[in-house]
């Protein structure tokens, strides 16, 4: 894939981190999947999945973050899902929606951190 060096659209700050989520289809069914995010921001995420998932879709998702110790329950919609490895792994971009106030502050907060350690 070609890198863009192109200015910055995204209207959230994002970080490359690793941490583990459990998805699923809202709505639809009971049963969660587990994935890995490759990066966030305060806005929404980059997760590996092991299906492509349509535009809009909405996801319920449980994240497990380093700076929270309780388990975070959230929606997200689904903005993109492209295949990188046939029929195995897709990258599923998600935009989080009926966010928690505090929680979108503390996320703020670590992402700040994360990059400020990077930099």
């Amino acid at each position: 894939m070609k890198e863009y060096n192109g200015p910055e659209r995204r209207e959230h700050r994002r970080i490359d981190i690793n941490f583990v989520v459990s998805y699923r289809i809202k709505e639809v069914s009971p049963d969660f999947d587990l994935s890995q995010t490759k990066n966030l921001s305060q806005g929404g995420m980059l997760l590996t999945t092991n299906k492509k998932f349509q535009k809009g879709l909405q996801l319920s998702m449980i994240l497990r973050f380093p700076l929270i110790p309780q388990k975070i329950e959230i929606t997200g919609v689904v903005i993109d899902s492209k295949e990188v490895v046939r029929d195995i792994i897709y990258e599923t971009r998600i935009r989080f929606i009926d966010v928690n106030r505090e929680f979108f502050s503390k996320l703020g907060e670590f992402i700040k951190e994360n990059l400020k350690d990077n930099e």
